[in-house]
């Protein structure tokens, strides 16, 4: 399914010097995610400072790429028509095993039984010769 995606020509994630070890190691088949040194919680979105508490000290560390399936929504009419060729799809927002939640992709048919608490994980899609985490349904 995650060869649709791979000739689109659509807008790449905005990548910040805060962002671009999370991205780094996406384009290497990886998937990392910040943590508290002082506090010990997970984080993301990527950023300089713990939600938690406020401490400057997260770190890159190795993350499963397991989810669970929170919510989702399937998009006929994206934000920008390069998206058009490949509607409908699903977006949703997992919850990362670790905790934080994530808005992504997910390569499920909209008619592949979607439901709250489905397990997925990471795969790493090729689009317009960028890297993107989009969730798949976790073969067990």
């Amino acid at each position: 399914m995650s060869e649709q995606f791979e000739n689109l020509v659509v807008p790449g994630p905005t990548i910040t010097a805060v962002s671009k070890p999370f991205w780094d190691a996406v384009a290497r088949k990886e998937f990392i995610l910040q943590k508290c040194a002082d506090c010990g919680k997970w984080v993301f979105y990527p950023r300089g400072i713990c939600p938690h508490c406020w401490s400057n000290r997260l770190e890159w560390t190795p993350a499963t790429g397991n989810a669970r399936l929170k919510t989702w929504g399937i998009v006929h009419r994206p934000g920008h028509s390069a998206w058009l060729e490949v509607t409908p799809y699903v977006l949703g927002v997992v919850e990362l095993e670790e905790g934080p939640t994530m808005l992504t992709h997910l390569l499920l048919d909209p008619d592949q039984g979607l439901q709250i608490g489905l397990p997925l994980q990471v795969s790493y899609t090729n689009c317009n010769d960028v890297w993107l985490p989009f969730f798949k349904r976790k073969s067990e």
